[in-house]
């Protein structure tokens, strides 16, 4: 039986869709912090890139020169999951990209806006992170805490079939993920390993049939927290694989890049804060070699706040 918290989140996560339908390669620290049963969480976010960057970062683009505003609102509760601590996420963005790309030689250009598919993902920690009040909380001392989750990204953004260039993907994708989170002393070390699959497109460029192997990736995550709250850190992540193949015909598009970035996030008070960031690429094979700045605002209530 699914936890009642978890369809009160479920329900008002898919409202969000009505309301407002970017993806890359994020470096997400705190993936898997504890936080107190029953809270609740909105986001607010603008990010900017230029650079080999696309609204689906996993396809990858030859000699692309894009630039992209990204827009993405997202809600988040804490919820009891047998006596686990646990999240559900619901993200949904909406971008607006411009700038060329090519494909077979060909010189692709486009200016577009419109809704980016929406991602859905459910975390657990499954050791060293029990659900807790928020009264049992201040009490709770971080070790090591193990989680994994599972996220979901339908295929409801804004798509062209004629197009290179979208804002949707035309395609589901899932991606389980194992994280790990160490704290020692005023330092938490994290690590994540996660596989991103992918169903097949079948309208891409027309009637032509985009397959794309799995994408394997691993981040890892430096955070320091002050006694103020302030929290910073700096990331990583590194990610190979997803091969296309375009009506049986396999492309030399095997990816091996890496990223490294820094999050900066301050507390205004106990519920509003304010977080920056930015990432850029270190080395990269094949697509989404970019340079994005973004920030974001928070609001968190419910749980005894």
């Amino acid at each position: 039986m699914i936890p009642h918290l978890l369809w009160k989140c479920a329900i008002l996560a898919f409202t969000l869709i009505a309301i407002l339908s970017a993806q890359a390669q994020d470096l997400e620290p705190r993936a898997y912090a504890n936080t107190p049963v029953g809270m609740n969480f909105i986001l607010a976010r603008y990010e900017y890139s230029e650079g080999g960057v696309a609204t689906d970062p996993t396809v990858p683009l030859e000699n692309a020169e894009l630039q992209a505003h990204k827009f993405l609102l997202a809600y988040a509760c804490s919820m009891d999951v047998w006596g686990l601590s646990g999240k559900f996420n619901m993200i949904v963005p909406y971008a607006c990209a411009s700038g060329s790309a090519e494909l077979s030689g060909q010189l692709r250009e486009r200016d577009i806006c419109g809704l980016a598919d929406p991602r859905l993902r459910l975390a657990v920690n499954i050791f060293g992170a029990p659900a807790l009040t928020l009264n049992e909380f201040k009490n709770y001392q971080q070790d090591l805490i193990v989680g994994v989750s599972l996220q979901v990204t339908p295929p409801l953004g804004q798509y062209d079939a004629e197009k290179l260039l979208n804002i949707g993907t035309n395609r589901w994708s899932f991606e389980p993920e194992i994280g790990i989170s160490k704290r020692v002393g005023a330092l938490t070390l994290e690590l994540a390993a996660s596989v991103s699959y992918f169903t097949d497109n079948d309208d891409f460029l027309g009637s032509q049939t985009l397959e794309q192997d799995p994408i394997y990736a691993v981040q890892g995550h430096i955070i320091y927290g002050f006694k103020s709250g302030i929290w910073g850190a700096l990331n990583g992540t590194f990610y190979t694989g997803g091969r296309t193949t375009i009506d049986g015909v396999k492309g030399d598009t095997l990816q091996e890049n890496s990223r490294v970035g820094a999050t900066f996030t301050l507390p205004v008070n106990r519920h509003h804060s304010i977080k920056l960031y930015a990432s850029t690429g270190v080395s990269t094979r094949t697509g989404s070699d970019f340079d994005a700045i973004g920030f974001a605002w928070q609001y968190r209530w419910g749980g005894g706040l």
